[in-house]
């Protein structure tokens, strides 16, 4: 065991955070702390550091195991280098390296007794060199940087000129070659591309320590964690599995535990009818009675109410009218900055009902797609057009929908003046705002709450074409089901910009990846793109000693439509095969009873029924075998 946490709680002022919240990790364990926001992880981890004492408990971490620690904005200054902050961390390996170099020097002209000396010496210092990994530090260096989405060209930049984002990610860099006992993550994925997540699962899964994350990413979660610790309602329950296996007991126990309390209620209400009932009487012997059950009801260990079930709670998206079958055309559109070209001669189209995911690495130009096609930036070249009756509700990173000095309650009313008092509420608590939250102003929000704030008024709205830019980020898990449950019955049509896998695979039909200064088209969800990407993207790779070319979707072979038709195609022999299943067991089950018929002794002198299910046995069997040759078929 690496780290052992018990009994620990935390309050602040009034609200109790944490009580008695015990758990621990073993060596080499891979865990994760889920929850929803507000529900203690951070403070959890922020205990387990030291950064906070705990009111109660005690945390241990094994004698002689190191941790290391990287916070959701983890904070770097200084002038150096993003190369030589990482550097930094190896520095003991570039001592060891500099004093062989002297070593060496000092041996060309030592007399015999110094050489041996001079060799025992570099003997010893090679050693250690090489234990502690100084033939690999510097492409183990670069390997972490790349990983993490830094090109080379950006090794050379200062940290005091990198966003929050790119210092988090030099951060995480420094803290996975420091290689400590324990790595403890809070929300690692923030500020990565999907390239660099799936590069980060792979080091992970890798890593020959310990492993804590606290994380909203699930599909994250499903590949790294082998344990999950829920905070909920200040208590922390342990499940073994990852992710998905944590949902699927948790609605279990969720379901069990709110069905014990209500029933539970159900009988301290029925006991005090009883009791009241039985005063009412006014009679010694009733009044008596009365008092055995009170006693007995006392006695009783009430449950707490468990954190509502999430099927309670529901929101609706309703276009206020049907758009046309051609929701957007765009053909021929590019857009660069400066130097920097982003797109080139893209062609595509969307149509009405469809749910489609336009992802790609940090920086090529996702979000200022949207930004076109909402009209707030123009496109270099190119055009693409609406179709009939569409009405476009955007959801932007930067919030501009939103009233800075408005409160919650006042966003939503006055924009929805017929909406009552508990449907605003209603709404606003799907996104984690109750009790006097919904009073707060928009300016005394973090950027977090706002995005909820957007997101909660965008669900409300009658637009038929959603446009949504990260619409996930800083949302728990609990509000992204919501969140993926609206979207998967929405009518309309929806384009968004994601980094979230699972939030992708749930809502996702069609997906464009924007690569190579181009969108290559996947018909289907996350999962399909798994599957297809290196098929797709082969005719998209550029020779490194030629000078990148754009690379139209013609040129790439990846028509939409020619995808589509293929998709359709396949799914009709998904279709066939499963009828021909079907007749094959439907038949299966006549021909025993036919059998079962045959060798009934009542009828067993009567010929011409004999005949007659003799002939119906007889053509069964010759459309089974008909059938079984065309399922083989169709199942190849």
């Amino acid at each position: 065991m690496i780290l052992s946490c018990q009994n620990i709680g935390k309050s602040f002022i009034e609200n109790t955070v944490l009580s008695n919240v015990s758990f621990h990790i073993e060596d080499y364990e891979k865990a994760a702390i889920v929850g929803i926001n507000g529900a203690g992880k951070t403070t959890l981890l922020r205990i387990i550091v030291g950064e906070m004492t705990a009111d109660t408990g005690l945390v241990t971490l094994s004698k002689g195991k190191t941790f290391g620690y990287l916070a959701q904005n983890a904070g770097l200054s200084g002038d150096n280098t993003i190369y030589d902050e990482l550097l930094s961390v190896k520095n003991e390996l570039i001592v060891l390296e500099k004093q062989i170099r002297e070593t060496e020097l000092a041996m060309k002209g030592a007399d015999d007794d110094t050489l041996t000396v001079l060799m025992e010496k570099y003997a010893s210092l090679t050693h250690r060199f090489e234990a502690g990994g100084g033939y690999a530090y510097k492409s183990e260096l670069t390997g972490v940087l790349k990983g993490l989405g830094f090109t080379e060209e950006e090794f050379s930049k200062s940290i005091s000129t990198l966003s929050g984002g790119q210092k988090t990610r030099v951060a995480l860099g420094k803290l996975l070659l420091l290689s400590p006992d324990l790595i403890i993550l809070d929300e690692p994925t923030n500020h990565l591309d999907m390239h660099s997540i799936s590069w980060l699962e792979t080091y992970l899964l890798n890593y020959k320590g310990a492993v804590l994350i606290v994380s909203h990413d699930r599909f994250f979660l499903d590949r790294i964690a082998g344990k999950i610790i829920e905070i909920d309602q200040s208590k922390a329950t342990t499940f073994l599995g990852n992710y998905s296996d944590y949902a699927k007991k948790k609605e279990q126990l969720r379901a069990a535990a709110w069905n014990a309390y209500v029933n539970q209620q159900r009988e301290i209400k029925h006991q005090e009818e009883v009791i009241e009932k039985l005063r009412s009487f006014n009679r010694e012997k009733s009044i008596k009675r009365a008092e055995s059950r009170e006693k007995m009801l006392d006695k009783i260990e009430v449950l707490d109410k468990p954190s509502e079930v999430r099927a309670d709670m529901h929101l609706t998206l309703t276009p206020r009218i049907k758009s046309g079958n051609d929701v957007l055309t765009v053909e021929g559109l590019s857009k660069a900055f400066d130097t920097q070209t982003l797109f080139t001669d893209v062609n595509f189209e969307i149509k009405r009902g469809e749910h489609v995911a336009i992802i790609g690495d940090n920086g090529t130009g996702k979000t200022t797609l949207l930004k076109i096609l909402n009209n707030m930036t123009d496109a270099d070249s190119g055009s693409f057009r609406l179709g009939s009756n569409v009405e476009i509700g955007y959801y932007d990173q930067e919030h501009h929908v939103l009233h800075s000095e408005k409160t919650l309650f006042e966003e939503i009313s006055d924009e929805y003046p017929y909406m009552t008092n508990t449907e605003i509420r209603n709404v606003l608590a799907a996104f984690l705002f109750t009790g006097e939250d919904v009073f707060k102003r928009i300016c005394d929000l973090s950027g977090g709450e706002r995005g909820r704030v957007s997101l909660a008024k965008l669900m409300l709205s009658n637009a038929n074409l959603l446009i949504l830019d990260e619409p996930t980020n800083h949302l728990d898990i609990m509000s992204k089901e919501i969140l993926e449950d609206a979207l998967n019955n929405y009518e309309g049509t929806v384009i968004y910009v994601s980094h979230d896998r699972y939030f992708i695979n749930r809502t996702a039909s069609r997906i464009l990846e924007l690569t190579a200064q181009t969108f290559v088209n996947y018909i289907g969800n996350y999962d399909y793109y798994l599957e297809k990407k290196d098929i797709l993207t082969a005719s998209l790779s550029v020779s490194t000693s030629s000078a990148p070319a754009p690379v139209s979707v013609s040129e790439s072979k990846v028509d939409w439509k020619q995808q589509k038709e293929e998709q359709a195609k396949l799914r009709k022999k998904e279709n066939d095969l499963k009828k021909c299943e079907e007749k094959i067991e439907k038949l299966e089950v006549k021909k025993e009873t036919l059998n079962d018929e045959m060798n009934d002794s009542a009828i067993a002198t009567n010929v011409a029924k004999l005949q007659e299910i003799s002939k119906e046995l007889t053509a069964v069997e010759n459309e089974l075998a008909e059938l079984y040759e065309l399922w083989e078929t169709l199942a190849e």
